[in-house]
C-alpha cells in the first residue's frame, strides 16, 4: 500500500472528512434551534416559522446549481469551496445579532450553494471512475458530516437555552472557522486521481476574493427586496425558481451532451432525483414539525433520585447523526460483502428500500401523534424509533445517491449534476416546510399522508429499477 495512503483512502479524504465536519456542525447547530426561535422568541405563527425553515433550507439546496456552474466554467472546485465557506461563516456570525436575522439567512444560502456540490465532488476527484472503494470512500465521507451534525445541537441548543439564542448562532460561526481552516491547511492533499495537483495562483485568489464580495452585496440586497413583496410572493417566487433552474438545466444539457450514452446516464440521475426529492420532503421534518412535536407533546424530563432536568428539544435531532455514525461503518461493509458475493442492490434498489424505511417511520409517527392527543405527551422512545427507522432510510439512499452522482454523470457536467442532486433536495426541504400548512387545508394528517406517499414513490421506484441501472451502465 503506497504511503501517501492511510487507511486505503487517500489523505485528502480526511481533510474532507473533518471539514465537512466542522462546516455541518454549523449547519445545524442553526438549523437545530431556528424554528423555535422563530416561534419562542420572535413569535412567530407556527406555519410561517415552518414557511421560513422551507425557504431557507430549500434555498440552502437550491443554490449549488449555480455554484456547480460557478465551479465548472470559472472559478473552480477549490476556489468555490473557500468562497462559499467565508461566506457561510461571515453569515453564522451574522445570525448572532438580531437586526440581521435575514441577511444572515442570505449569506448562508449563497455559502451553502457553494460550497456543498464541489467539495462532494472532490471527494469524487480522488478516484478513478472505476474504483472500488468510491462507495466506501463516499460513506466516509457521510460519516464526517454527521459527527458534526451530533454536536451541533448539543452544543448550540445547551447555549441557546444556558445563554440566548445567539450564543447558539455564534458557536456555529466558530464551527465554520474551524472548517475554512482545516480546508485551507489541506489544500496540497487534495491531489485528483487524474491529473496533479496545482496552487492557488494570483488570479484564482482575486476570483475568490471578487466572489465573497458579490455574494455579500447579493445576500443585503435580496433580502431589502424579499421585504418589500413579501413572504408569500418569496415562496412563490422560489417554487418558479425550481421550475425554471430544472428547465435552464435541460437547456444546457441539450447542447453539452453528445451522445444516447451520455443522455440516459443523466436521465438516470434526473429520475433518481425526483425519487430523493419525495424522501427529503418526509426527512426534514425533522428541523421542523418533529421538532415542535418533540418541544411541546414529548416528555423530556429525565429523573434521578430527586434531580429532575428538562432536556432542550433539539437534542433529538442528534439521534439522527449518532446512529449514522454507529451504523454507516456497516452499512459500508455490508455492500462490499454483497458485492463480492454478487449479492448487492443496485442504486435504485437501495434507494426504494430507503423510502420503505421513511414510510415506516411515519406509521410509528402518526402513533405517535394519537397517543399523544390522548395523554398530552408521549415518551421519548417514540421519536427514537423514528428517527432509527429515517436513518437507516438515509443510509441505503443518501451516500449511495451521491457516490452514484459522481461516478455516473457524465465529465463535462459533473459538478452541474450534483448541483441537480441538491436540486433535489431543495424541493424537497422547502415541501416540508410547507407540507403541513397545505395539507391541513385538503384536511389531511400530515403523518399518515407522508407514509401512504414514501411507500409509494417506493413501489414505483422497485418497477423502474432494472431499466434505470441499465441507463446507468451506458
Amino acid at each position: 500500500m503506497p504511503r501517501s495512503r492511510f487507511w486505503a483512502h487517500p489523505k485528502g479524504l480526511y481533510v474532507l472528512f473533518f471539514s465537512e465536519m466542522w462546516e455541518r456542525f454549523s449547519y445545524y447547530g442553526m438549523r437545530a434551534i431556528l424554528v423555535l426561535y422563530l416561534t419562542l422568541y420572535l413569535a412567530y405563527p407556527r406555519a410561517a416559522a415552518l414557511e421560513i425553515y422551507g425557504l431557507y433550507t430549500g434555498l440552502v439546496y437550491l443554490t449549488p446549481i449555480l455554484g456547480g456552474l460557478l465551479a465548472d466554467r470559472w472559478l473552480g472546485y477549490r476556489g468555490t469551496v473557500l468562497a462559499g465557506a467565508v461566506l457561510m461563516m461571515l453569515g453564522h456570525f451574522a445570525m448572532a445579532v438580531p437586526t440581521l436575522l435575514f441577511p444572515a439567512l442570505a449569506l448562508l444560502i449563497l455559502g451553502n450553494g457553494l460550497f456543498k456540490p464541489n467539495i462532494s465532488t472532490i471527494v469524487g476527484s480522488l478516484y478513478l471512475s472505476n474504483d472500488p472503494r468510491r462507495d466506501a470512500a463516499f460513506t466516509i465521507f457521510y460519516m464526517g458530516i454527521n459527527m458534526g451534525a451530533f454536536f451541533s445541537p448539543l452544543v448550540c441548543s445547551t447555549l441557546a437555552e444556558w445563554k440566548s439564542p445567539h450564543w447558539g448562532f455564534g458557536a456555529a460561526g466558530v464551527g465554520m472557522f474551524v472548517s475554512l481552516v482545516i480546508f485551507l491547511s489541506g489544500l496540497r492533499t487534495l491531489r485528483p486521481a487524474q491529473g496533479s495537483w496545482q496552487p492557488l495562483i494570483r488570479s484564482e485568489v482575486f476570483r475568490i476574493l471578487f466572489t465573497i464580495a458579490v455574494g455579500t452585496l447579493l445576500a443585503f440586497g435580496g433580502v431589502e427586496i424579499a421585504r418589500l413583496i413579501g413572504r408569500a410572493r418569496v415562496s412563490e417566487l422560489f417554487q418558479w425558481a425550481i421550475l425554471i433552474a430544472l428547465s435552464a438545466v435541460l437547456v444546457y444539457l441539450v447542447f453539452r451532451l453528445r451522445s444516447a450514452a451520455e443522455w440516459k446516464r443523466t436521465l438516470s440521475i434526473l429520475i433518481l432525483a425526483l425519487f430523493t426529492a419525495i424522501f427529503w420532503m418526509g426527512f426534514e421534518q425533522a428541523g421542523g414539525t418533529l421538532n415542535l412535536f418533540a418541544y411541546e407533546k414529548t416528555d423530556r424530563l429525565l429523573r434521578l433520585g430527586s434531580w429532575v432536568w428538562e432536556f432542550p428539544a433539539p437534542y433529538f435531532q442528534s439521534l439522527n447523526p449518532l446512529l449514522i455514525f454507529a451504523l454507516a461503518p456497516l452499512f459500508s461493509g455490508l455492500w462490499v460483502w454483497l458485492a463480492a458475493r454478487g449479492r448487492e442492490p443496485n442504486t435504485p434498489v437501495k434507494m426504494a428500500l430507503g423510502l420503505l424505511l421513511l414510510s415506516a417511520g411515519f406509521a410509528v409517527m402518526s402513533l405517535a401523534e394519537s397517543r399523544a392527543a390522548t395523554l398530552g405527551l408521549v415518551g421519548p422512545l417514540w421519536l427514537a424509533v423514528v428517527y432509527l427507522l429515517h436513518t437507516l432510510g438515509e443510509l441505503c439512499l443518501s451516500p449511495v445517491g451521491l457516490s452514484m452522482v459522481t461516478r455516473v454523470a457524465p465529465a463535462t457536467v459533473a459538478a452541474l449534476m450534483m448541483g441537480v442532486w441538491f436540486l433535489s433536495s431543495s424541493f424537497g426541504n422547502y415541501m416540508a416546510g410547507v407540507s403541513e400548512a397545505l395539507l391541513e387545508k385538503w384536511h389531511l394528517p400530515l403523518y399518515d399522508t407522508l407514509m401512504v406517499v414514501s411507500a409509494t414513490a417506493a413501489g414505483i421506484l422497485l418497477l423502474l429499477a432494472r431499466p434505470l441501472y441499465r441507463w446507468m451502465q451506458a
